[in-house]
């Protein structure tokens, strides 16, 4: 038995790059930001605020979501599965982490409202076509 999950909670670093692929498969690239707070230690040390970053892609459905509601700055959570690819460049192999989302959900606040917002959207299975994304469709 084997487990890939990734949950990541943090701010979108630049709006989705969305393109689509024959038959109208959107695919949609972004970068997401996580960060460890500052700490100092029991003896004196300080540990600084260190951010990760995470190259996120969603495919389908996920995909319009993110190209119509997800903007540079938005707080998500994301749940998904570490898919690693391989290129080469100048003659020397190189490797690219990637999470593939699964379910994003938007967290904080609706920027015209400042309502709280949370709402979840989930990828349909990898070997199944999403069904077009309608305004009457959207969860929210």
């Amino acid at each position: 038995m084997s487990v890939n999950k990734v949950i990541l909670v943090g701010n979108v670093g630049k709006d989705p790059e969305v393109r689509y692929l024959e038959k109208d498969v959107a695919v949609a690239n972004f970068t997401l930001a996580t960060t460890d707070r500052a700490i100092t230690l029991q003896n004196g040390t300080q540990v600084p605020e260190r951010t990760e970053w995470h190259n996120i892609v969603a495919w389908r459905g996920l995909a319009t979501i993110a190209e119509k509601y997800i903007k540079k700055g938005t707080q998500i959570y994301v749940e998904g599965k570490l898919q690693t690819r391989t290129y080469e460049k100048d003659g020397i192999k190189r490797f690219f982490t990637e999470i593939y989302a699964e379910n994003i959900m938007l967290l904080g606040k609706k920027p015209e409202t400042g309502e709280n917002q949370t709402t979840a959207v989930a990828a349909p299975a990898p070997d199944m076509q999403a069904p077009p994304v309608g305004e009457d469709d959207l969860p929210f």
